[in-house]
């Protein structure tokens, strides 16, 4: 296949999904020399990828090497990125809780990282560890995204697609999260309902991430202008409209980790579907009529796979 050079106006290369991973692929391609057009049914803010909390950890995502690779290189990105107010992108300190001895740390390779003292842990919390790691404030971070889309040229085709053969271009880039499976005819992909519930940020300057807690998964991430409290991950769900009952559930465990949010209000709540999947899907796609490259099922973890797996998709294309 030609690579673009001087001179060489590029592959027509068509990116079907409009989330942050199609937005990163779209910008990353365009960035490479190649004319590239966004088809996407919903605008960036209506997709997942603005329900996420978006801290940056490979959570529910494999395989375990790929997704380290992609993190490692997703997070350089976002180190980067945090330097420009712009993005929505800090740098954050925060408590990985654990309740059980020798927590396996898979996710912390190339992450510098210490356990946590006893005053840093939540009450009731035998141990953690702290790190410091981007959080993404989709907020602001989509929009930027978007703008810097357009800005390298890409063209936004606002519509649903149904078939790949309705769809021009040299080169397909599937990356429409829990929409891409049926697009290739894999039924391996599976909705992750997660619940989540804003709240007033009454000054946290820390974040902190309860996986085993005994009331399900917890997560308190502080974005300046709110606090993101979740959550779920109900495998099979398929609803969007948040459960009173679900967030008083979550409000609880967020409240008993962090006393301070016992009196901050409710600013908004939301519920997304995490294109889960046994592994992300980034390979080309045989027997297709031309060439095809799928980049899908992401889990837990577009925000931070994502500028990697950009990186390996150019290399496909």
């Amino acid at each position: 296949m030609r690579r673009p050079g001087d001179g060489d106006p590029g592959l027509r290369v068509a990116v079907v999904g409009g989330g942050v991973i199609g937005l990163t692929c779209a910008l990353e391609l365009a960035r490479a020399g190649h004319r590239v057009q966004v088809v996407a049914a919903d605008p960036p803010e209506a997709t997942t990828s603005a329900v996420a909390a978006a801290l940056w950890f490979p959570y529910r995502a494999a395989p375990l090497d790929a997704v380290l690779r992609w993190g490692l290189a997703s997070r350089a990105v976002f180190t980067a990125l945090a330097g420009d107010p712009a993005t929505g992108v800090t740098l954050r300190p925060g408590t990985v809780v654990h309740r059980t001895p020798g927590p396996d740390l898979w996710w912390s390779a190339g992450l510098p990282h210490r356990p946590a003292a006893a005053a840093e842990l939540p009450p009731g919390v035998p141990g953690g560890t702290r790190c410091t790691v981007p959080v993404v404030d989709t907020v602001r971070y989509l929009p930027w995204l978007a703008g810097a889309v357009r800005s390298a040229g890409v063209e936004v085709v606002r519509r649903r697609v149904d078939r790949l053969d309705d769809v021009p271009g040299d080169v397909l880039v599937v990356a429409a999260g829990l929409a891409s499976g049926p697009l290739l005819g894999d039924d391996s992909g599976v909705p992750v309902q997660g619940q989540v519930v804003r709240l007033a940020d009454p000054g946290l300057t820390d974040w902190l991430l309860d996986e085993d807690g005994p009331g399900g998964l917890t997560y308190v991430i502080p974005r300046g202008h709110d606090v993101v409290c979740g959550g779920t991950a109900v495998e099979g769900a398929t609803g969007t409209e948040p459960d009173p009952d679900v967030e008083a559930a979550v409000l609880v465990r967020a409240r008993a980790l962090v006393p301070e949010l016992r009196e901050a209000p409710v600013l908004s709540r939301q519920v997304g579907l995490r294109p889960g999947r046994p592994t992300v899907r980034l390979e080309r796609v045989p027997g297709a009529g031309r060439p095809v490259v799928a980049c899908y099922g992401h889990g837990g973890a577009g925000v931070t796979l994502s500028w990697g797996c950009a990186a390996d998709v150019v290399a496909l294309v």
